[in-house]
């Protein structure tokens, strides 16, 4: 009986000394990284090490699940062996295919706008200097987005391509056969507006000015909480209800999504507040009529070579002259085609900020919208 016993003792012994030295080796790495330290961001980890930089990307859709692995290791060196699990793309990048505005707006603030070789979607986008270098044959134009030119991808032999992720799409094509590290942007997912803005610090270190990627977002983050605090030393101030119907529903911002935290960082009123949802919310026109029908403001955005009247909406449905701020003349539209909307507020939501309290509290004369015009 005492040797089962020992026998026992010992079995415990040597499984619990093989977990510890597991959790050694684990802990030993992260004492050798140096962890990014983020005020705002949460789906993005980066640790950098002595020989390559670890970054992981949580799955926005699947809680608990890693969308994506990469290893950063520098150009100029020969790859290090035994890297870890991911990705491998060499830095500083100098040559990248963007297929997003907001990217693609974000190289040119931080002076990296030659790194730009290929985009997608270059008809949507709102960045003059970056059409005009299209136009020159200095920046290849891929195609669309959802199914670019491979070949010419191929041609250009790029250090990487940003994309944005979506769920359910069932990868990439034949962005995924090609010999190029992508890498999936999914900083559009993140719950706030400063978590997202908050990514370029990486996207800094990826294309090698990380210091002008920590200054801007300082300023950003800066203005962002000045702002805020302003607005919420005012009394409430108007509500304000975004976007429009699409087809037979009208995808309203949930309570917890970047846009309704704006709104409630501006202190302005919103209909949908205490709805917990960080998404949105597909709603029949009734629904938010009988909710939000009483409305002091009204935004939303379009794409023509015509501004928008009040003409127009009521064209393409009757049932808005039901609205508050219909009746009132208090609706605001933006025209992406014309004013980079997509280009600047993801990586400068102070600005979209500035607006929601222009318009929420025109008794601070903080002069006009950005973005946002009165509806002819």
């Amino acid at each position: 009986m005492k040797n089962v016993v020992s026998q026992f003792v010992l079995f415990v012994f040597v499984a619990f000394s093989l977990i510890a030295c597991r959790n050694t080796n684990i802990s030993s790495q992260d004492v050798q990284g140096d962890t990014l330290a983020l005020k705002y961001a949460t789906l993005l980890h980066v640790v950098k090490h002595a020989d390559y930089t670890t970054v992981s990307i949580d799955n926005p859709w699947k809680a608990g699940q890693t969308l994506h692995r990469y290893v950063l290791v520098d150009r100029n060196k020969q790859i290090p062996d035994n890297l870890p699990q991911g990705d491998i793309i060499k830095v500083p990048v100098e040559k990248g295919v963007i297929f997003t505005t907001a990217h693609c707006q974000l190289l040119q603030y931080l002076g990296a706008k030659d790194k730009i070789v290929g985009v997608c979607d270059s008809r949507y986008m709102v960045l003059p200097a970056l059409l005009k270098r299209i136009a020159e044959g200095r920046v290849v134009d891929c195609g669309d987005g959802m199914n670019p030119m491979v070949e010419k991808i191929i041609d250009l032999q790029p250090d990487v391509m940003l994309l944005s992720p979506f769920e359910n799409t069932g990868g990439y094509g034949k962005v995924e056969e090609i010999d190029i590290p992508y890498f999936e942007c999914a900083d559009y997912m993140e719950p706030t507006a400063l978590g997202r803005a908050e990514w370029m610090i990486f996207y800094g270190m990826l294309f090698g000015c990380e210091q002008q990627a920590r200054q801007l977002f300082e300023e950003v983050d800066s203005a962002y909480n000045a702002l805020k605090t302003m607005a919420a030393k005012e009394e409430k101030g108007l509500s304000i209800i975004t976007e429009r119907k699409t087809g037979s529903v009208w995808y309203v911002a949930g309570g917890k999504s970047v846009v309704g935290q704006l709104i409630a960082d501006a202190n302005a009123g919103y209909a949908f507040a205490d709805n917990d949802k960080a998404g949105s919310l597909s709603l029949p026109f009734e629904a938010v009529l009988d909710k939000a029908g009483e409305t002091d403001i009204w935004l939303f955005k379009y794409n023509g070579d015509q501004p928008f009247t009040y003409n127009d909406l009521l064209a393409e449905y009757q049932g808005y002259n039901q609205l508050k701020a219909v009746r009132e003349h208090q609706v605001y539209a933006c025209n992406s085609s014309k004013v980079p909307f997509f280009e600047e507020t993801p990586f400068h939501p102070d600005w979209l900020l500035r607006d929601f309290i222009i318009l929420a509290h025109p008794n601070l004369n903080l002069g006009t919208p950005r973005y946002y015009q009165p509806l002819q």
